[in-house]
């Protein structure tokens, strides 16, 4: 039911929420009543969809099976400078007594390495994650998220990717560094049945 979304008001930081029955509805209607300063939302509530919005940061679909628990993530740079798949790992893993190895991960759609220009200091924040082409340094959001989620425990073979760069299919996908002001924002929704 569209009427018990629950949004956040995402800051490019790294809190994560727990989202209760009594959230329900929180930001399905206005941006003002969704849960603030939050870009990680995780519940174990059924019929309660879990919804972060992006146009070139990574949505991150998070599912445990065995204790039955799901979380969004919405990563930009920050967020992943900040850890917030890690946090968000550690968060179901303390509340839930959750094994990252039990996690199932998906990718949403995000600007890649092939298009993602950032500055050189990129470099000492994801040394591991930036590339150098023709003078100028490239930034793989995707990967710094994927290398996080390993360190945190999740198995690589549980973290599927559907590696589309926002950018390079901007006509299937909203892109805020290709489009500017004039970019939409792709809902990601997630809930357990």
């Amino acid at each position: 039911e569209y009427r018990d979304l629950v949004c956040a008001r995402q800051v490019h930081g790294s809190i994560v929420r727990y989202v209760s029955d009594s959230d329900r509805g929180r930001g399905a209607f206005t941006y003002d009543e969704a849960i603030p300063d939050t870009d990680a939302l995780v519940t174990d509530i059924r019929n309660v969809p879990l919804a972060i919005f992006t146009a070139d940061c990574l949505s991150v679909f998070i599912y445990d099976p065995s204790v039955c628990v799901i979380g969004v993530v919405h990563a930009g740079w920050r967020g992943t400078r900040e850890g917030i798949c890690i946090k968000t790992i550690k968060f179901i893993r303390e509340r839930f007594r959750s094994y990252a190895g039990d996690l199932l991960i998906r990718f949403g759609p995000c600007i890649r390495g092939c298009c993602y220009e950032v500055s050189p200091e990129f470099n000492g924040f994801f040394p591991d994650n930036v590339s150098r082409k023709d003078n100028k340094y490239y930034f793989d959001l995707a990967a710094a998220n994927k290398a996080q989620l390993m360190k945190a425990g999740v198995k690589e073979e549980n973290i599927l990717d559907g590696l589309i760069c926002t950018s390079c299919q901007n006509n299937n996908y909203f892109s805020f560094r290709k489009e500017k002001d004039k970019s939409g924002r792709m809902i990601s929704v997630m809930m357990l049945k």
